[in-house]
């Protein structure tokens, strides 16, 4: 077991469950990127850069797209609560999976314009 796959089983299952659908989304929408463990989170790179990060909490997952990221999708991700670069979904909401897949594909072209 690697470190991410470590860290997603600390989790209650149903965490466990969006923790690694997120994943398979990002290595869906970024095959290229590196996974690591950063910031106590798994984390994804590509070019060199940082792409996105995530986190399982208590009552919600953790989404960091960088503050661009978040720009770039901002209606959507207005009925969430925020912070720079971060976005909190909560356990008792759907998960909007699709919305987090259109980050990555953004930030991957982002990335990509920047390398």
């Amino acid at each position: 077991m690697n470190e991410i796959e470590q860290y997603i089983a600390k989790f209650p299952e149903e965490v466990q469950h969006h923790l690694q659908k997120i994943r398979k989304i990002i290595k869906v929408a970024a095959p290229e990127a590196v996974e690591l463990m950063a910031y106590g989170m798994p984390g994804y790179k590509t070019y060199g850069k940082p792409l996105v990060y995530f986190a399982g909490y208590k009552n919600h997952i953790g989404f960091y797209a960088t503050p661009s990221g978040h720009e770039q999708f901002a209606a959507e991700l207005s009925q969430y609560k925020q912070g720079k670069g971060s976005v909190q979904f909560p356990l008792d909401w759907p998960m909007p999976y699709d919305l987090i897949e259109e980050i990555v594909k953004f930030r991957v072209e982002e990335n990509a314009a920047h390398k």
